[in-house]
């Protein structure tokens, strides 16, 4: 079979929140989005679910919407893009908590979903979403007779501690909401370990829980595991792969891998990574392609059938590290011919 294999543990990803939420001592949400950063919503959100999470944050209402199928009536879903025209019916059935971002957006909410929840989100310098200061001052004593739900913001720089801009953040979220009576939430992953000056009434964590940077102590949730479809023997002269990249300097024994950047398997990393085979590591050679990677497996003894991209010993920040991205990019990228499998939860 030359299908790869993507394993995802529950229990390590359900760990990872319990201990940034032991971390938080406040309320703590968990971030779903982009199909819980590709490892699947309707198997990750009912884990987290039952290790305590009862508010659930994603990025559109379609999302929010999907999410309440799975997991029922007793969540809170909130919705980061807020209430966008088209939402109605998806916001009122499902019963979604849109986290307001404009007038316009407020107008909309009141206008077609009277007495229906709603969060408050402030762009508090981050330049992407909310309502800038003015904007929130004109609005601030009609939004919050209406009781919102959570108000927030979200750090622009939290993954650097010592950078200006998050203490820059936190003065101005304080300011623009100081004395208010509506729960507040300023952090994701980054925020909370910022320490609790930043922890507010919920932290909201995303990639921690799925085992990525910043939080160092996350323990690995994803394993990918490729198969082997050919062996060779490549001669000193020889190449590897498309464009000659890759020339080889000495004999070579070169295994061939059913897995390439349609897999989510970026392209860019292709100079800079390895796989694993066991404990040994293995050079990529020359480019990633579609659906094909070339490995020097010459120092492995014995025949090789599988190698691990993702592993307890190497995980989504190092492959991101080769490819020059992020973890996120790196697990949300990952495709859909792997064959899925679940441990845990």
């Amino acid at each position: 079979m030359a299908q790869a294999r993507l394993t995802i543990d529950l229990d390590a990803l359900c760990s990872n929140w319990q201990s940034l939420n032991a971390l938080s001592q406040t309320d703590t949400g968990a971030v779903v989005k982009a199909n819980a950063y590709g490892l699947g919503m309707d198997r990750v959100a009912p884990a987290l679910a039952k290790a305590g999470a009862r508010s659930f944050f994603v990025a559109v209402a379609e999302e929010g919407a999907a999410l309440r199928r799975i997991l029922g009536p007793d969540v809170e879903i909130n919705v980061f893009s807020g209430h966008m025209a088209g939402d109605v019916a998806l916001i009122r059935d499902a019963k979604l908590v849109p986290m307001i971002n404009s007038i316009d957006q407020m107008l909309l909410h009141v206008e077609s979903l009277p007495g229906h929840p709603f969060g408050i989100q402030l762009d508090s310098g981050m330049n992407r979403l909310g309502m800038e200061p003015a904007e929130w001052s004109a609005l601030r004593d009609i939004a919050l007779a209406q009781n919102p739900r959570l108000v927030m913001s979200h750090l622009a720089c939290a993954d650097e501690p010592d950078h200006a801009m998050n203490r820059q953040q936190l003065n101005a979220f304080v300011a623009m909401t100081d004395g208010i009576d509506a729960p507040r939430s300023l952090s994701a992953t980054g925020g909370i370990l910022l320490g609790s000056d930043y922890h507010f009434d919920m932290t909201r964590p995303g990639i921690g829980v799925y085992g990525g940077q910043p939080f160092e102590d996350a323990r690995p949730v994803v394993g990918l595991h490729v198969p082997v479809i050919q062996t060779r023997d490549v001669q000193p002269g020889e190449s590897v792969g498309y464009g000659n990249t890759w020339i080889a300097q000495q004999p070579t024994r070169v295994a061939t891998i059913a897995g390439g950047y349609a897999d989510g398997i970026l392209r860019a990393m292709g100079a800079e990574a390895y796989v694993r085979v066991g404990e040994q590591r293995c050079k990529v050679l020359g480019r990633i392609s579609m659906d094909l990677i070339g490995i020097d497996v010459t120092e492995v003894d014995g025949p090789v059938t599988e190698v691990s991209l993702l592993s307890q010993d190497q995980g989504v920040d190092q492959l991101a590290d080769w490819a020059g991205t992020i973890g996120y990019e790196i697990l949300t990228s990952l495709g859909a011919r792997y064959a899925r499998s679940y441990t845990g939860g």
